[in-house]
């Protein structure tokens, strides 16, 4: 009964919305560097990035109900597994697999731990944050020269300055400029999102779907919670490492700054002002608030994360469901739904009253 309630209730919403997303996404990988300059360019392509990590935050918190207060540390990861790749390798592929191979290895071992433990929603929240602040501290504590991992210094509190950037698969020669950056990180966001919207559509989707409804009933129907959460653990694992090398490639630079506080929080604040349970929501929820702080960075009145914890607050007290959600109920309310038929309905309210 769950699942066909869910299989109605994503049938209902269409199939046009997604393809407006992608053909929008399309446009845009291909209209911006048409429209803009270099530094416009690098701009747009952190926010993909941190669009891509806002996406992971959003699939395992909204659909997963899983709160990961330390996703940062998986974007970190990432990053560092990247730098160190690309520091070791002719070609930077083999890096980029280690930025998202390395990050789901590690979400794998500890959700196995979170999950199989039975530890409460509370406490997973408790200890990812715990992870990331052990991964800020222990990369910060690696300056000097003992501290590297072949070709490559961890360099401390200082990071991994001179990481060489993405190249063509197969040629390590073929070195990506910044409109090959811009094209592989819009890709890679429109990807991601295609996979997590083809995921959730899937009946892996469904059952992971259904677990943070109701676990107990999912459990009863035969299917085991902390398998599906931990696999959905990994995944979101493995596209924060990927959202992590492309952040590492923006800026040809990496630090323990990525394990921060900072990083943890402002993941949070992008899928909740975007919308939880959705996935365009955190996308725009990103490059909104990403904005808003680089306009704050320029202006010497407000303080930026003073600004940012004000959005916060009043989105939790205005608009608790978010951006998307709120918009979506306006339409529902010009557009009614067309009702379903007598004789779809009534099995479904038989089947609900057993």
């Amino acid at each position: 009964m769950i699942f066909r309630k869910l299989k109605r209730a994503d049938s209902a919403g269409g199939i046009w919305g997604p393809v407006a997303v992608v053909v929008a996404g399309l446009v845009l990988l291909v209209g911006a560097p048409m429209v803009t300059g270099t530094f416009g360019l690098l701009q747009l392509t952190v926010l993909a990035a941190l669009a891509i990590f806002a996406l992971a935050q959003g699939f395992i918190w909204g659909f997963g109900g899983i709160l990961c207060f330390g996703q940062s540390a998986f974007l970190g990861l990432g990053g560092y597994a990247y730098a160190v790749g690309a520091l070791n390798m002719t070609d930077t592929t083999g890096a980029v697999a280690l930025a998202i191979i390395v990050p789901m290895l590690f979400a794998a071992l500890l959700g196995y731990f979170m999950f199989y433990g039975r530890i409460s929603d509370a406490y997973i929240g408790v200890i990812t944050l715990t992870v990331s602040i052990i991964l800020f501290d222990l990369f910060n504590s690696t300056s000097g020269d003992i501290y590297h991992i072949g070709q490559a210094p961890l360099g401390g509190f200082n990071g991994i300055p001179s990481v060489p950037p993405l190249n063509i698969p197969g040629n390590p020669d073929a070195q990506l400029d910044t409109n090959g950056l811009w094209y592989a990180a819009m890709g890679a966001l429109i990807l991601c999102y295609i996979l997590l919207k083809w995921i959730l559509a899937s009946r892996f989707g469904r059952v992971v779907v259904a677990i943070r409804e109701n676990e107990t009933r999912a459990q009863l129907l035969g299917y085991d919670p902390r398998l599906f959460k931990l696999l959905t653990f990994i995944i979101g694992a493995g596209i924060s490492g990927l959202a992590g090398c492309l952040y590492t490639n923006w800026g040809a630079f990496i630090s323990p700054t990525v394990f921060s506080l900072t990083m943890s929080a402002q993941v949070i604040i992008y899928v909740l002002v975007g919308g939880l349970g959705t996935l365009i929501g955190p996308i725009l929820g990103a490059v909104g608030i990403q904005y808003l702080i680089n306009v704050a960075g320029g202006q010497h009145v407000i303080d930026p994360n003073l600004l940012l914890g004000i959005v916060l607050v009043a989105f939790v007290l205005l608009v608790p469901q978010g951006v998307v959600p709120v918009i979506r109920a306006g339409f529902r309310r010009l557009i009614p739904a067309k009702q379903p038929s007598t004789t779809l309905a009534q099995p479904v309210s038989q089947e609900a009253s057993r």
